[in-house]
């Protein structure tokens, strides 16, 4: 089923129920109202929104209305958990690539994982707001699953079973903030400002076959000002799927209902081209493509966003129908 959260002026929105196509919604409120609700008896009120999802997929939900993703909060407008993983090694070696400097081994064997702020998220279509251009803003383009409980100490394939939905990320970073934040050795803090996520969140069952072992196997589509800079395959690269990084968040504390998992910047390998290095997937977020430039001209050529600047975050289904809607910002400034 989809599941997305209606603005109504309160903090949390309204739940509402959408169509697979993504076309029609219902009001959820006959069995919840907002979607943390769903999350703390799962396995109680989930079967009774599957009813009315697929009551409102035959096209027989009474109150059913046209869906508006400009209506849309987060999913989970504000989380008790939102921790932002690595998974996507290719990035993290074009980065360290292009400032020289090596992979440690153990980044290899355990995620690299932070954790953002999760009281304020930004809905699909709501402005990125940043004090000034000079933070050096750049989008990020990921995955992310929203769990149920995940007890202290599971493996990860308990891990992947808490799994609940699935969204898209647009996980924002102010690139030149980070550099001194990270030397300071506590991590990101301004660096990270308020995530944006999809307009719905999707049970796995509705990936079909695209969903494997914890790896979502469709392409990323990043669109910046209207041109399209990345077509990134989210399943082959991913090197610790979502139950690995479930597993790495709890290994030494519980992980509780809502909590938000991301999977990092979805990147994908070069390829040899004509005795060139070449990267025809693209990007997922300028800091890459900028580590790219380094690498073959020894020096960045592409700016971050400025204000006015648009950025489009899309993923299609096996059967060419957007799975979770689209992210579709603008960068504003500060008023």
């Amino acid at each position: 089923m989809k599941l997305a959260t209606y603005k109504d002026g309160s903090r949390d929105g309204q739940l509402v129920v959408v169509s697979r196509d993504l076309t029609m919604a219902h009001y959820a409120s006959g069995v919840a109202s907002r979607l943390q609700q769903v999350l703390d008896d799962w396995n109680f009120l989930s079967p009774q929104l599957q009813d009315l999802y697929d009551t409102l997929n035959m096209g027989k939900a009474r109150h059913a209305f046209p869906f508006d993703p400009r209506m849309c909060m987060a999913p989970l407008p504000r989380a008790y958990q939102w921790a932002d993983g690595s998974a996507y090694l290719n990035h993290v070696e074009l980065v360290r690539a292009a400032r020289q400097s090596e992979v440690p081994e153990s980044y290899y064997t355990e995620p690299l994982m932070y954790q953002g702020g999760s009281d304020d998220f930004l809905g699909p279509t709501d402005d990125v707001v940043c004090a000034s251009e000079d933070f050096g803003i750049d989008f990020e383009a990921e995955l992310a699953v929203i769990t149920g409980d995940v007890l202290m100490g599971a493996d990860p394939e308990t891990a992947l079973a808490g799994v609940r939905l699935l969204m898209l990320a647009n996980d924002v970073s102010l690139r030149h903030l980070i550099s001194t934040e990270l030397a300071k050795g506590f991590g990101f803090l301004q660096s990270k400002p308020a995530t944006a996520f999809s307009p719905v969140a999707v049970t796995p069952d509705e990936l079909d076959e695209a969903w494997q072992q914890g790896r979502v196997h469709l392409t990323l589509q990043s669109t910046w000002n209207g041109r399209k800079v990345g077509m990134c395959e989210a399943g082959p690269e991913m090197r610790f799927h979502f139950g690995q990084l479930i597993a790495h968040l709890c290994k030494t504390r519980h992980v509780r209902a809502g909590s938000i998992v991301g999977s990092g910047t979805v990147s994908n390998q070069g390829v040899e081209n004509k005795g060139k290095k070449d990267w025809p997937k693209g990007y997922s977020c300028i800091a890459e493509k900028r580590a790219i430039e380094t690498i073959l001209d020894g020096q960045p050529s592409t700016d971050f966003m400025k204000y006015g600047d648009t950025i489009r975050i899309e993923m299609k289904g096996l059967d060419g129908q957007s799975v979770f809607g689209a992210i579709d910002q603008k960068i504003s400034p500060l008023n």
